[in-house]
């Protein structure tokens, strides 16, 4: 015979959002925690083929002096998005103003404006990076985003935010160069291209 279950009454608050976010960061090391829209996301810890094109994609941004007094370049820095009371966002790789240390807003997350692009390099959630995640930047007003898309082999550069919407969508297949704006750095920050196949690994 079993013991039937035995209901106690909830004697505290339910947990919202962000503490359930702490919660399963807590619990789970080295998975990303994430809400956007309202719906929490964890994410499982990337590849190496993943960080390797992270690796690829900042020695040309430090080349160009985007790591430097104006501008610094941080992998996994949160971003607190406008979208909901509690959403943030944790790009693969981001450029920001030198003084982010200044523009804290909550739960470790960083204020939108400092940010000058962003990057998703896609892995098994990719439907997040190339559907979920350009609403949400594009309502940050996030001005660059870049997309490394392994999944369809492309990368897609998306410009011009207005509203939850990018304008401008650049999709870029192996064998192609792709031109960054130089707004993503300051004044004077020389272009920077990058080689798709390069990128994508074909």
């Amino acid at each position: 015979m079993s013991a039937a279950a035995v209901e106690r009454p909830c004697d505290s608050e339910p947990e919202s959002l962000l503490e359930m976010a702490d919660r399963l960061s807590e619990q789970n090391p080295g998975y990303r925690v994430e809400i956007i829209g309202g719906i929490l996301t964890v994410s499982p810890s990337a590849d190496g083929d993943h960080a390797d094109v992270l690796t690829d994609l900042m020695v040309p941004f430090i080349d160009a002096g985007l790591h430097g007094k104006e501008t610094r370049i941080h992998q996994n820095i949160s971003i607190w998005l406008p979208g909901g009371p509690s959403d943030y966002a944790i790009p693969d790789l981001a450029v920001v103003d030198a003084d982010y240390r200044d523009h804290v807003v909550e739960h470790g997350c960083y204020d939108p404006k400092i940010f000058h692009l962003v990057v998703e390099v896609t892995s098994s959630n990719y439907n997040n990076d190339l559907h979920v995640k350009v609403n949400a930047y594009a309502e940050a007003q996030v001005p660059v985003y870049l997309i490394v898309n392994r999944k369809h082999g492309r990368v897609h550069v998306l410009t011009d935010p207005e509203g939850a919407v990018y304008e401008k969508h650049q999709v870029f297949a192996p064998g192609q160069q792709v031109t960054l704006p130089t707004s993503i750095g300051a004044e004077g920050t020389p272009p920077i291209t990058l080689d798709a196949s390069e990128l994508l690994k074909v």
